[in-house]
């Protein structure tokens, strides 16, 4: 008897495969959609069902089947949404011999004459049910020709036929077929779900399980719920009947995770002895060269989350292990670092795909980013060679001057400090004088468009001549005819001409800057750091305030700060 027990062993995916609405888990959008039309009987002669394996595309079918053609106990009931699982069409549909239901894998038949041969029986009525059902799965492995077979008996198919299609790459499947189908994308499980599904399970086969364990296993599944119920199925096997955490992580290799989480942390510590013997360690047990680069990807992105956003590191998706990693490390590394490891990792991945050695190729992918880790950052060689250098105050006064003269700030006489107030104190000699003037109204769109789409040839106080381009319009003149005239009080003389726009005060700063830059490069510091850190290059300059600025700053925030004093006071 024992014998025969053995021998029929079902394993926990088949044992415990859903067999109504009510037992299938975390598909609510498609249950409430089904069972309101089986019973307001409004049912779609196609359906499409799309997601991940292992999350109940061809269950849900053969459910289907059964809500349709269920009898009840007594032979006589219609369609239902809670079929009995007990009459004849029920247990048939079940164990997948209905002559009404007919199931096609079309990943091993794709051809057009399969189709065609399955597509016959479809004029005849069913023999034993209400409805001929045809499911048809990974529906998506047809070939061009199968699908147009399909496409017209789909379009119009007799009142006693229903499709039931199921894939995993619904992108692939012909919108000719998809916009003839009601679609339902079944979602993946949460690990709270499979956690939950499989504690129950475990009590049913009065399996000990321990709970870190079976958190586990609903993590590795990936929201699968098949994949997940293996898992479960092997645990049990190494366990001796139990599912113990030891062993879970080491079937599932979270043993091996320990290990690349300790590579992340000397990578960032630049310490290239202990990479090379983690490398060395996971070789000999096994581990990908691919695999491992993508978990390193994936730590990166982990790390960077969790530095963005704190919360995420309480994620319940985290195992302890990840969290304590996150704890331990995030304080320690900034987003400027992880970014550079993700650049290295994401092209070390290409460089895997086209190595003869993949093991080498990480190996190096590996110490060049153990060895950039270890690289001062462009702060600390500044500060170094600030300190060894004789030349640092000269450099450092060349590159902080100004390259070009900077207009004096505009303001009002007195104290006043508003355009509103003393509109007529205000006076503009140069062009740039009136730029930055409309960029601290927040005119910006005026003064863009002086910048960038006139070119001046000659400019006063109260008159200009300028060249315009075709993006100049009667709108942008009267506009900028107004503002001059309640800034200044007069009303301008503008000589406008269109034609060649000649050079514009964008273009002008543009060449300034990059004669700057220029001048910048040639410096003995400058070139220090652009060799130290290879293609690199300057993007911007920045003018560093003089300290006659700085004192003269500090002493009206002093004086506005005393203002208000003196307000509170009375």
């Amino acid at each position: 008897m024992a014998e025969e027990d053995k021998q029929d062993y079902v394993v926990l995916a088949r044992k415990y495969r859903p067999q109504n609405f009510n037992e299938l888990l975390g598909q609510d959008a498609l249950v409430r959609t089904i069972t309101n039309a089986i019973k307001n009987n409004r049912l779609h002669h196609a359906y499409i069902l799309t997601g991940i394996r292992g999350v109940g595309k061809t269950t849900t079918a053969r459910i289907i089947a059964k809500a349709l053609n269920c009898t009840g106990k007594d032979a006589t009931a219609g369609a239902t949404v809670n079929p009995c699982g007990i009459c004849e069409n029920c247990r048939a549909i079940a164990e997948s011999r209905h002559i009404d239901v007919l199931e096609l894998d079309a990943a091993s038949r794709t051809g057009v004459d399969d189709i065609r041969e399955i597509l016959d029986g479809v004029r005849y009525k069913p023999i034993n049910a209400r409805y001929k059902v045809y499911i048809i799965d990974e529906i998506h492995m047809l070939s061009k020709q199968a699908f147009n077979a399909l496409l017209k008996t789909l379009e119009e198919p007799p009142s006693h036929v229903v499709f039931i299609f199921a894939t995993t790459e619904i992108r692939k499947v012909p919108v000719t077929i998809l916009s003839r189908c009601q679609r339902f994308d079944l979602q993946r499980l949460s690990i709270e779900t499979l956690f939950n599904h499989f504690k129950n399970i475990a009590d049913k086969e009065n399996v000990k399980a321990e709970d870190e364990a079976l958190h586990l296993i609903a993590q590795a599944a990936d929201g699968s719920c098949r994949d997940g119920l293996s898992l479960l199925d092997q645990a049990i096997s190494l366990g001796g009947g139990e599912v113990k955490t030891d062993v879970v992580k080491n079937m599932i290799g979270l043993a091996d995770r320990t290990l690349t989480f300790e590579l992340f942390e000397n990578l960032v510590s630049g310490n290239i002895e202990k990479v090379i013997a983690n490398l060395d360690l996971q070789h000999r047990n096994g581990a990908n060269p691919l695999n491992l680069l993508q978990d390193l990807v994936g730590i990166t992105h982990l790390l960077a989350k969790v530095k963005i956003v704190p919360e995420a590191v309480n994620d319940p998706a985290l195992s302890e292990n990840e969290k304590d990693f996150c704890s331990r490390l995030v304080p320690k590394i900034s987003i400027a670092v992880l970014s550079k490891i993700w650049q290295m990792l994401i092209k070390g991945l290409s460089e895997l795909n086209i190595a003869p050695l993949q093991d080498d190729a990480l190996e190096m992918v590996l110490i060049r980013i153990a060895y950039s880790a270890s690289l001062p950052s462009p702060a600390e060689i500044l500060d170094g060679l600030k300190k060894n250098s004789d030349l640092t105050g000269a450099i450092v006064k060349e590159i902080a001057a100004p390259r070009s003269l900077e207009q004096a700030p505009l303001s009002t006489s007195g104290k006043e400090k508003t355009v509103e107030t003393r509109a007529d104190a205000l006076c503009f000699n140069t062009p740039e004088d009136l730029i930055k003037y409309l960029s601290d109204i927040k005119e910006l769109m005026t003064a863009y468009s002086l910048k960038n789409d006139v070119s001046f040839v000659e400019f006063k106080n109260g008159a200009m001549k300028i060249n315009a381009s075709d993006k100049i319009n009667n709108d942008f003149l009267l506009n900028l005819q107004r503002l001059l005239t309640k800034a200044t009080g007069i009303c301008w003389n503008i000589d406008i001409r269109s034609g060649v726009l000649g050079e514009t005060i964008a273009d002008k700063e543009a060449a300034r800057d990059m004669e700057s830059k220029k001048d910048v490069m040639d410096l003995p510091l400058v070139k220090a750091i652009l060799a130290e850190f290879h293609g690199a290059r300057i993007d911007s300059l920045t003018r560093k305030a003089t300290q006659q600025e700085e004192n003269a700053e500090a002493a009206s925030f002093e004086e506005e700060n005393n203002y208000f004093d003196e307000d509170n006071d009375a």
